[in-house]
């Protein structure tokens, strides 16, 4: 295990905590770092539900989030609610835990169970619940730098 320095510098014009964490590579103690230091407060958004009342769910329970064009639909554990904002600035509000598969949609990757990159160059993406999706071609290496570039998702 490497040791871990921590050190704290004052910066008056800074707004927000920036951290970096620097080592000679990214392993998984570094990982495992970079996760606790970027907890925060779970995000909690305002939806609609079935009955068209505004009700609010947790980041956490939701398991993709998808757009028809009209409308944007969020899967939940709890539920199928609607969200009034459109999908991109869904995406700007949402955590890193969540990415782009397609144009219409986004999935939590802590709720995902299995990713199967078939042979013609598709990739259907499990769920822990048993749902499924599949992603667009076009997100294909974007999907499989995040995952395993930077997460270390996949082998």
């Amino acid at each position: 295990m490497k040791e871990v320095n921590v050190r704290f510098e004052r910066d008056s014009k800074q707004k927000d905590i920036d951290v970096i964490v620097r080592a000679d590579r990214k392993d998984k103690q570094v990982n495992t770092l970079m996760e606790k230091i970027s907890i925060q407060e779970p995000e909690k958004l305002t939806v609609l539900d079935s009955d068209n009342c505004s009700c609010v769910i947790e980041e956490a329970e939701i398991i993709f989030v998808s757009s028809d064009g009209k409308s944007v639909r969020v899967t939940a554990a709890s539920g199928i609610f609607r969200a009034k904002q459109s999908l991109q600035s869904m995406e700007e509000k949402l955590s890193r835990k969540f990415l782009r598969i397609s144009r219409f949609e986004l999935i939590n990757l802590s709720k995902v169970k299995k990713y199967d990159f078939t042979m013609s160059g598709t990739l259907r993406i499990e769920f822990e619940n048993g749902m499924e999706t599949w992603a667009s071609r076009r997100y294909i290496p974007l999907i499989r730098e995040r995952l395993t570039g930077e997460e270390g998702y996949l082998c």
